[in-house]
């Protein structure tokens, strides 16, 4: 079985699962609870809320732990736009982004009133200057991905930080296919809510954070006073301390890690290349090499998944799968335009640290023999 699908999740780090195990072996009290159980649950979770304000460089009061990427993104999107509408009800987000924030948006829309401009790739890129020709007096929030999770386009963040310096206008960046990936330092690069989740960077699932620099928001989850009275529910306190421990894992090794991970990448290219296989890439630059997009003419995205399931592969086309149905990539669909074929023919092929060579190999020799070249 060969694992080519990281992108949608990594496995998890042998250093995690064991925080995984020791904690939630001998860490059992409630962090809430008075007693001794739950102050030493509660020093666990201080520790870990520490280790990860230590790698975002930040203050761990600034931190909010939740039940993943999905939460932190409605927390940052939803949370500000509703504790801070009397400010203005525009918002500015992205075509490309993560069903989890534009589905955020659109209920925003539906249910409360706002307003919001997408922004949509102009020659393969979104820019600094599109976010500023939409922003308007009454805009209280711009959110967009530092990474896209079905191309690896990387947007260019800290230039849209830099141009909001001048405006009341918030930005939220999804960086959950980049953290533990690249260091990023909210304060320094100018970001005011960052969104992340553990199971992307060798951590558990059902697990993640978001880093805020105000207190304007307003719950999501209410019924309890936690995490510092943001966000209701006791805290998942093994997980967290398992993607404490995976992001400080991976962070220490980030710079072989990239190396490693864009050397997989230009193995598949070269052997792309060398098998005579029609190909294309779907890619912008700049691109992160953890995520690539590749297309094959005339050969449907979601027979050739199969396919590739059938033998021991892994991948998918990064887009929504409903009813074991794929759905066309909107993302794709941005770029390209709603009758490209792209939509139709393209698989993600995402790498992690643990990719090996011997991976990449086996899957172009069983493309070429699926494929015929």
């Amino acid at each position: 079985m060969i694992y080519l699908d990281n992108a949608a999740t990594t496995p998890l780090s042998q250093l995690a699962l064991d925080k995984l195990y020791q904690v939630s072996r001998d860490y059992y009290g409630n962090p809430s609870s008075l007693h001794g159980h739950g102050r030493k649950a509660a020093q666990i979770l201080r520790q870990a809320r520490q280790a990860i304000a230590n790698a975002l460089k930040t203050n761990p009061n600034r931190l909010i732990f939740t039940s993943g990427g999905t939460e932190a993104i409605t927390l940052a999107i939803k949370g500000y736009a509703l504790a801070q509408q009397k400010m203005g009800k525009h918002l500015i987000t992205t075509t490309i982004e993560h069903h989890a924030v534009l589905h955020t948006v659109e209920a925003l829309v539906r249910d409360y009133g706002f307003e919001v401009t997408y922004l949509s790739p102009k020659n393969g890129q979104i820019s600094a200057q599109d976010v500023e020709t939409a922003l308007r007096p009454d805009t209280i929030l711009v959110s967009v991905m530092h990474t896209n999770n079905e191309t690896g386009y990387q947007l260019p963040i800290k230039e849209i930080a830099e141009l909001l310096r001048s405006h009341p206008a918030r930005l939220h960046v999804d960086a959950v296919q980049a953290i533990g990936k690249v260091p990023i330092y909210p304060e320094e690069e100018g970001i005011d809510f960052l969104s992340a989740s553990g199971h992307k960077f060798h951590g558990p699932k059902g697990v993640g954070f978001l880093y805020t620099n105000t207190n304007q928001l307003k719950p999501v989850l209410v019924g309890g006073n936690q995490e510092d009275k943001r966000r209701a529910s006791t805290e998942n306190l093994a997980s967290i301390a398992a993607m404490a421990e995976a992001l400080g894992e991976s962070l220490i090794a980030w710079q072989e890690s990239f190396a490693h991970v864009n050397q997989r990448k230009q193995d598949l290219l070269a052997g792309l290349e060398a098998s005579n296989l029609p190909y294309y890439l779907n890619q912008q630059e700049p691109a992160s090499p953890y995520i690539v997009n590749i297309g094959f003419p005339n050969q449907l995205n979601e027979r050739l998944l199969m396919q590739l399931d059938l033998a021991g592969i892994s991948v998918s086309s990064g887009s929504a799968c409903t009813a074991g149905n794929i759905e066309p990539s909107h993302v794709l669909e941005a770029f390209y335009g709603s009758s490209s074929l792209r939509l139709k023919e393209s698989i993600r092929v995402s790498f992690s640290s643990h990719t090996s060579f011997e991976d990449v190999q086996t899957f172009i020799k069983t493309l070429t023999n699926l494929l015929g070249g």
